[in-house]
């Protein structure tokens, strides 16, 4: 709506409107844009700089060494740095000590192809500027060949960095990471010519992927407690040897929250069980989310396999995707792997996707092979949650069973009672 006679507000003065913004969360605060077109003009002003390439590092340093929530005339949040060939750096400050870097604007169509190094928390920086004990979350988008060594410089000056997202970088090839101690979690979204991933942090426990896979290196075990691997286009390396995917196997063993595609399960998880002397189980798994292909044909053989390897689990998410890979029947898995577990505490199951209900209902039949309990099976479609799977007698239950009955039991659907508690989404739904 615009401005009214009787919208004070919008008539005070830029500092105080400024101020009363900064109050604000960061998602909040952006909302503010369609009070009036007076609050979109004060969101939309940046301080705006020039420069070149090697003035990128000194002007976000005094961009972040300037800024003061606290004081109306030093608030200010974002910086637009223009720079090279109509390359734009637009930096962003965000609550919680959040820090986003885009540089998307002035990106090319067909980027070229670049590899990059980033070493993190170093210990040695004699006299830490402010900036340095800025940031502890940092969103780098769209970095470019251009932007790369800029930006690994300035990263390398943020001493307590402690969560790291790599989003859109379409040049990326190849990758290496570097934290001594402070580098709790690492995400890489959608950086499609990525092949190469070398991760070398002692203290990760988060690590979110998504995109084709690439080769992936953990050089520790950093016994992850919440891993994503959707990669449900597929590879992007050109050999990946089984005894290769051992490490990443033994970084996600201890899990509590798991994401994976069925092809990666199948083509690399399964085979590398070989290798173990010892039954290996994902012990403390509570939660996974499997995507698979039901028009290639969903394996429900390979979930069932994959779950006896998982007795903790609480909450089981299944999407079919018809853009999600499959691969050569020839690498699939063998339904006997790991031991028979039973699933004690499985409480929740939802499906997401399914275009044929008997699908539903044989992965629900199924399910009975490693449950010892009857979890709650709802059926999501189009983002709404509308019904759920009940088991029921296939008999009256005032007849005696027919001894020449096949199924005692048979699935129908009913209503969701509940909607708001019964559609909770997984953990990495929201992302």
């Amino acid at each position: 709506m615009e401005e009214k006679a009787g919208d004070f507000i919008s008539r005070l003065p830029d500092e105080i409107l400024f101020y009363i913004i900064s109050l604000l969360p960061f998602e909040s605060a952006i909302q503010t844009i369609f009070l009036s077109n007076r609050w979109r003009f004060l969101w939309n002003m940046a301080l705006v700089q020039h420069g070149t390439k090697e003035d990128v590092v000194s002007a976000v340093s005094g961009f972040l060494t300037n800024f003061n929530e606290q004081d109306p005339v030093r608030n200010t949040r974002r910086l637009q740095f223009h720079f090279g060939n109509d390359s734009v750096l637009s930096a962003t400050i965000a609550p919680k000590n959040k820090l986003h870097l885009d540089f998307s604007n002035g990106n090319r169509e067909f980027p070229l192809r670049f590899g990059w190094q980033l070493r993190l928390n170093p210990q040695n920086l004699l006299q830490p500027t402010p900036s340095s004990f800025f940031v502890r979350t940092l969103y780098l988008i769209s970095v470019n060949h251009l932007s790369s060594e800029a930006v690994s410089a300035m990263v390398s000056s943020f001493q307590f960095l402690e969560e790291l997202k790599i989003i859109q970088c379409n040049g990326l090839e190849s990758l290496s990471i570097d934290s001594n101690k402070k580098l709790l979690s690492l995400t890489i979204f959608d950086c499609p010519l990525l092949k190469s991933l070398h991760v070398r942090c002692y203290k990760l426990r988060t690590f979110l992927f998504r995109g084709m896979l690439p080769w992936l290196w953990p050089e520790y075990h950093f016994n992850l407690a919440n891993a994503m691997f959707d990669s449900r286009q597929g590879p992007n390396y050109d050999s990946f040897r089984v005894s290769e995917f051992d490490p990443v196997l033994l970084t996600i063993k201890n899990s509590e929250i798991l994401t994976l595609c069925r092809w990666t399960f199948e083509a690399l998880i399964c085979p590398s069980l070989s290798s173990f002397k010892t039954g290996f189980q994902f012990y403390k798994l509570r939660e996974l989310w499997w995507i698979d292909n039901q028009d290639q044909g969903f394996n429900i053989d390979a979930l069932i396999s994959f779950l006896k390897l998982c007795p903790s689990l609480e909450r089981l998410f299944v999407t079919i995707d018809p853009r999600s890979d499959s691969i050569p029947h020839e690498a699939r898995c063998s339904n006997e792997v790991g031991k028979q577990n039973q699933l004690a505490g499985l409480k929740v199951v939802k499906l997401e996707g399914f275009t044929n209900p008997e699908a539903e209902i044989l992965l629900a039949e199924r399910l009975q092979e490693v449950v010892t309990v009857d979890p709650t099976i709802l059926t999501k479609s189009d983002g709404i949650c509308f019904r759920s799977l009940v088991k029921v007698p296939s008999y009256h239950p005032m007849d005696p069973p027919p001894e020449s009955l096949e199924r005692k039991y048979i699935y129908k659907y009913t209503a969701v009672e509940n909607t708001n508690e019964s559609c909770l989404n997984h953990a990495h739904m929201s992302l």
